[in-house]
């Protein structure tokens, strides 16, 4: 048995023309590599697409290369993520599914409390699916799960959710692994990160979903199992390289960065650009990003991305009778409570006290704005059970 587990494609979520374009040449490479590697079906464990309703050229890419995988005869089985998943459970991945391009096999009935997964027969294969939700809401869900079993059937279980071991002890809802049905192999999506351990294994995006991930990931992957083998695929189709750059006089710092951009070699690869540092001269206005940008892309420079979420302007000295940090916050708030009166109101600083939660050394992108996202859902939660 031989077959491809992919996930988090994330088609037509980057901005960026030049990225758009290398995350779908990410997604065409896994599965031309997968005809290649004469796989017997392919996996996609969710956020096929970046959102529910994909622009329209998005769609007839992705509809190109599944017409490709069909003629080959190599079934595509599915669930939908976090990002491609609908309340209203119709998504594009029906008109695929329709269209004879894929199956869905998120199956199941509910009995005595207990979320029953049915099996999608193939050959000697019982595949099981739950799609992902928004803001972790399957996590719950994900713990009640069973499978109806299939006797001698080798068996798949699909989730796009957070599993507890993979996250280690972040502060975030998570599935406990040792509640999940027995299975033979597990294919998971969601985390963005390398994970294979006792069949569960997260496939990783074909290619990095932000720029934080193109620093950690560089490159994007997909995994395909060949009898009892587990192989990750890097897909390596452009390099990464960046530059950091601390700086006090915004006046000095475009030659700067020109200067070090002649010094790299920054042809036909992705380049990143973070500045940082407290100005005393200047303003960040002053740095001639677009000339920066210009002369990047005339050294060959496959794409220029920027960051200057580090760059501050030096605060100016203040009087000792101006109000602290605090007083004007808690000012702010009041003259807000009074001009929009709202029972929930008082939730208000346990949310902004929540959103100053920082990023940690070695968290990715995705699993600090899970986390965020879940303290937050928390609090809320919280609040709801004491109304």
């Amino acid at each position: 048995m031989k077959f491809a587990h992919l996930g988090d494609c994330h088609l037509g979520g980057w901005q960026q023309p030049e990225l758009k374009e290398l995350n779908f040449q990410s997604f065409r490479f896994a599965l031309q590599k997968s005809i290649q590697e004469q796989v017997d079906f392919i996996l996609i464990a969710g956020d096929l697409f970046d959102t529910a309703y994909p622009p329209i050229e998005t769609l007839k890419d992705a509809f190109e290369e599944f017409r490709k995988i069909k003629e080959r005869n190599i079934p595509v089985f599915l669930i939908a993520g976090s990002h491609d998943y609908s309340v209203s459970g119709k998504t594009f991945l029906d008109v695929l599914e329709k269209a004879g391009f894929c199956t869905n096999v998120a199956k199941f009935e509910e009995r005595d409390g207990r979320i029953i997964l049915l099996p999608t027969i193939y050959k000697n294969i019982a595949i099981y699916g739950y799609s992902g939700k928004k803001s972790g809401l399957e996590v719950d869900d994900i713990e009640r799960i069973k499978i109806q079993d299939s006797p001698g059937l080798f068996k798949i279980l699909m989730l796009h959710t957070t599993i507890r071991d993979a996250i280690g002890n972040l502060p975030m809802k998570a599935v406990d692994e040792k509640k999940l049905p027995l299975t033979n192999y597990t294919a998971l999506a969601h985390l963005h990160l390398v994970y294979n351990k006792n069949g569960r294994v997260y496939s990783g995006p074909i290619f990095p979903n932000n720029l934080s991930e193109l620093e950690e990931l560089k490159y994007g992957s997909f995994y395909i199992y060949d009898n009892g083998q587990i192989k990750r695929n890097e897909i390596r189709l452009a390099d990464v390289v960046s530059i950091n750059h601390e700086t006090k006089n915004a006046l000095e710092t475009t030659d700067r960065l020109i200067h070090l951009i002649q010094e790299s070699d920054v042809k036909r690869k992705i380049l990143i650009v973070r500045v940082s540092g407290v100005l005393e001269k200047g303003r960040i206005l002053d740095i001639d990003f677009q000339k920066i940008e210009s002369f990047a892309k005339s050294r060959g420079a496959l794409v220029f991305l920027k960051s200057t979420s580090k760059l501050h302007v030096a605060e100016a000295e203040t009087e000792a009778d101006i109000l602290d940090a605090d007083n004007i916050e808690s000012e702010l708030l009041k003259q807000f409570e009074e001009k929009n009166p709202n029972k929930f109101n008082f939730l208000i600083p346990s949310l902004l006290k929540s959103l100053q939660i920082e990023k940690l050394e070695d968290e990715t992108q995705s699993t600090f704005e899970d986390r965020l996202l879940s303290e937050s859902k928390k609090i809320m939660e919280n609040a709801l059970q004491k109304d």
